[in-house]
């Protein structure tokens, strides 16, 4: 059978050999590599600025893009016919292929995460190290053992070698800056450089991404903040009951975090909105040729997906809901989720918008989302398979977190 015969839905006069090849993993690959890029920069607006009002967040979400950055490949893994091909880019990587330079620009970004996160955590390494040294117990000694690998031998924590690993941090967090947008952006400029579809085809594409990588990055961090803090209030109130101070302070630190973390956000969501209308503008001001076919598309076919769920329901909602003085927790989840969703159908009109018209310019497919698998291809193609790309990076978290607490100084 035919890779995207399942799913694809044809209508009007469509080339034979037409489907939608390019499913929901592939809607997947630039929003997890986008999450990666945005959690990096939001800790970098802390070590590299000195934004002091980040820095109940800043660990969190430096650590939280290690667990993310595993995902980035998954989605191409779960869409390859032949999965281990996809490791090709990683073991042999060059610049005479735009998805070939992915290996290149993803290991140096993972090298910055994990020596930047050493330098963070290096002084905590040899605390527990020398914490946990003569304890009995299976656990105690095999986390000492690992703590002890971790310092990589580097012992020293006086205030001079603290200093220079905070030197560390800020320059890595500086130069992981450009890498990091550099990451997301080359997955706007594989889809902007497709001269032969004229719904990608566009300068403004890979700045669209960094951006829209920026907001969805922060956006996730600060729900899953908000997750692990209510949990922690629900155990404190369980412990200690309701009126307890550890309880109060605990909702009073969750709630000033994500008051400051959403002046960012508001700064980065009107960017990315003003980066879209304005590539929208443009387009229709040049109509080119295909201008047509696009109207048709835009204004028609993926009316809903685009104008009242991307901009209404995923843009505009949010932005509305951001700007209202007074937050609270439950209206900022309301507005995290709906960014979040924003991003994803801004992805998901780009991949699957770009090929819902045929190339003859006089026909449409739509992609019928595979919702019960009923195969291995169906499952990776379908919901069941983006559920599995979604969850990974917060099981990768729980182990990590587990090994360097982000949260500790929150």
């Amino acid at each position: 059978m035919v890779h995207g015969m399942e799913w694809t839905i044809k209508e009007l006069f469509v080339y034979p050999n037409e489907f939608i090849y390019w499913s929901i993993q592939i809607v997947m690959y630039p929003y997890m590599t986008g999450l990666v890029a945005g959690a990096f920069v939001l800790s970098s607006l802390y070590h590299v600025f000195g934004q002091k009002d980040l820095r109940g967040i800043a660990r969190f979400s430096l650590v939280f893009s290690l667990a993310l950055l595993p995902t980035a490949m998954m989605p191409l893994q779960m869409h390859l016919l032949q999965p281990f091909r996809g490791l090709n880019v990683m073991f042999t990587p060059h610049f005479t292929s735009a998805i070939a330079a992915f290996g290149i620009v993803f290991s140096t970004y993972a090298m910055i995460v994990l020596s930047e996160i050493w330098f963070v955590y290096r002084k905590f390494f040899v605390d527990q190290s020398h914490a946990l040294k003569g304890k009995q117990g299976f656990a105690n000694v095999l986390k000492y053992f690992t703590y002890t690998v971790l310092t990589l031998g580097a012992f020293d924590t006086s205030d001079r070698a603290i200093a220079i690993d905070k030197k560390g941090v800020k320059i890595l967090a500086g130069i992981g800056i450009p890498v990091a947008c550099f990451l997301h952006g080359y997955a706007g400029f594989i889809f902007g450089s497709v001269k032969a579809n004229a719904l990608w085809m566009s300068p403004l594409m890979p700045v669209i991404f960094i951006m829209s990588a920026v907001v969805s990055g922060i956006a996730l961090c600060m729900l899953t903040y908000i997750i692990i803090m209510e949990w922690k209030k629900f155990r404190a109130k369980l412990a200690k009951g309701r009126g307890d101070e550890s309880v109060k302070e605990l909702g009073g630190v969750e709630i000033d975090v994500i008051t400051k973390t959403s002046r960012y956000l508001l700064g980065f969501l009107i960017a990315a909105i003003s980066l879209e209308l304005l590539d929208l503008i443009f387009r229709g001001y040049t109509a080119m040729k295909s201008w047509d076919i696009l109207r048709d598309v835009m204004f028609d076919t993926d009316f809903t997906k685009i104008f009242i769920l991307q901009y209404g329901f995923g843009n505009l909602i949010p932005f509305i809901l951001l700007l209202i003085p007074k937050p609270s927790i439950k209206r900022m989840v309301v507005a995290l989720i709906l960014v979040l969703y924003g991003v994803f159908m801004m992805r998901w009109n780009v991949v699957i918008g770009g090929q819902a018209f045929s190339l003859s310019f006089e026909g449409f497919m739509h992609y019928d989302l595979p919702i019960i698998p009923h195969n291995l291809e169906t499952y990776k193609e379908g919901l069941f398979g983006a559920l599995t790309v979604i969850v990974t990076p917060f099981v990768l978290f729980w182990g990590i977190n587990k090994l360097v607490p982000s949260l500790r100084d929150a």
